[in-house]
């Protein structure tokens, strides 16, 4: 059988067979689902499927001699949410740290642990309904996984790019805390003024602190490349907003 797949999806793939047609050997009883990862595309990276033009599901199990064509999934992807809840949440693995300060920064709601093997992982995200981010091709292939999606790019900007690209979800910056990824609260200088430098005191007045570790922030020296960040970030999702 011949399975086309999106040029999207080419990455995934062997360099050494890394054209748009694979033929597949099918014994009948395989899977569609099966058949597609065999060629190395995690199923939470394949969008709809037809088996000879007509729309099929992952468990269909094709004939040999098939054509299968895999698009990939559409952008914005759409994700369950919960009753209340206006945007996903999100756990992401241990290599993707400083994406997951940048997400918080713009007020998703990122976990994030940098000792965290696999299976917790796993547990965590369907326990709590997160989407799974992250770069292991392997991971994604786990059938307990409720949600993943593979994070493209090498760059910290690039994979931001990349998840607001292929979720579009409401931004609140500014919110959340960076370091533990609790929610910030105003607090007044007055409660904090003995524990800021002198610089800091005289420079800002405007503060908010973690409502669960406690970490105190301002806009501070960095601010400017934050809030580039930020402005990047929100006209990136508005302009996904319109052309939905």
């Amino acid at each position: 059988m011949t399975i086309r797949v999106a040029d999207e999806l080419l990455m995934f793939l062997p360099a050494a067979r890394r054209g748009p047609v694979s033929r597949v050997p099918s014994d009948g009883t395989s899977t569609l689902g099966h058949l597609v990862e065999s060629l190395g595309v995690p199923l939470p990276e394949a969008g709809p499927m037809t088996l000879g033009g007509e729309p099929a599901d992952p468990s269909t199990r094709p004939d040999p001699g098939a054509e299968v064509r895999v698009a990939s999934v559409p952008r914005p992807q759409p994700v369950p949410l919960e009753p209340g809840q206006v945007a996903p949440r999100f756990v992401l693995d241990v290599h993707l740290g400083t994406l997951a300060r940048r997400m918080r920064l713009l007020g998703l709601d990122t976990a994030y642990h940098n000792d965290m093997d696999d299976p917790a992982l796993v547990v965590q995200a369907n326990e709590e309904r997160r989407v799974l981010l992250t770069q292991d091709r392997g991971l994604l292939r786990r059938r307990a996984l409720w949600f993943g999606a593979y994070v493209r790019g090498s760059r910290p900007d690039d994979q931001l790019r990349d998840v607001l690209d292929r979720f579009a979800p409401v931004l609140r910056p500014w919110t959340r805390c960076t370091a533990c990824n609790g929610e910030l609260v105003p607090v007044d200088k007055q409660e904090i003024e003995r524990d800021l430098e002198a610089g800091t005191r005289r420079s800002y007045d405007v503060y908010g602190r973690c409502a669960d570790c406690g970490q105190v922030y301002w806009r501070g020296a960095h601010g400017g490349h934050l809030e580039k960040i930020v402005h990047e970030a929100t006209r990136q999702v508005e302009a996904a907003g319109v052309a939905k």
